[in-house]
């Protein structure tokens, strides 16, 4: 049994965008490859990487080095959907750790940090805590991959952790709430802040 298994999820359709924004171009390589980069340069053990809108077009612009590619052909649906394809193909495991794929700007070492926090307390849930504003990753434990598998559409996995307070560590690094790349101006931002063009 792996030990913990991280689900990066860039299956979205980009509606806000307006175009798959996983195949936006971030120096070297696209959206989805920086934050994919990153994931695979962290210490967990395995990676699974679930595509659904525009799937061909987004892994041609990835080059993974030890992820596992999962398809969410029911990605219109929300974003639960990727998460039961990604705990699908991350098999059996101690607990899994949910990324984002239009979230570049995490890092390989804030991974391993809230990796090693969860390690420390085993806790049903971890949940970054960056200056007091919560934000991804996410870990699970195996005992929560039940409530995981019932939720639905979007939003879900937020409210599964506001369901259980008493439940969830939070996990403090001291640095700004990476953002996530919804609009154009989003865009901009990351490439400001990653300082690619």
């Amino acid at each position: 049994m792996a030990r913990m298994v991280g689900i990066v999820l860039g299956a979205g359709a980009s509606r806000r965008l307006g175009r798959p924004k996983q195949t936006l171009p971030v120096g070297d390589t696209t959206l989805l490859g920086y934050a994919l980069r990153e994931v695979e340069a962290s210490a967990l053990e395995r990676v699974v990487l679930v595509v659904g809108g525009a799937a061909d077009e987004a892994l041609a612009g990835v080059n993974p080095t030890r992820a596992t590619v999962a398809r969410n052909d029911s990605y219109g649906t929300g974003c639960a959907s990727s998460l039961l394809a990604g705990l699908d193909a991350a098999g059996e495991a101690e607990a899994i750790m949910l990324l984002l794929g239009d979230m570049p700007g995490v890092g390989a070492a804030a991974i391993d940090e809230v990796m090693t926090a969860w390690e420390r307390e085993r806790p049903w849930a971890a949940v970054t805590s960056y200056r007091g504003e919560r934000g991804h990753p996410f870990v699970f434990a195996r005992s929560a991959f039940g409530e995981l598998r019932a939720l639905h559409g979007d939003k879900a996995v937020w409210k599964l952790i506001e369901q259980h307070p008493a439940k969830v560590l939070d996990v403090p690094i001291e640095r700004a709430l990476p953002r996530d790349v919804d609009t154009w101006d989003d865009y901009e931002a990351v490439l400001r802040e990653l300082s690619v063009a």
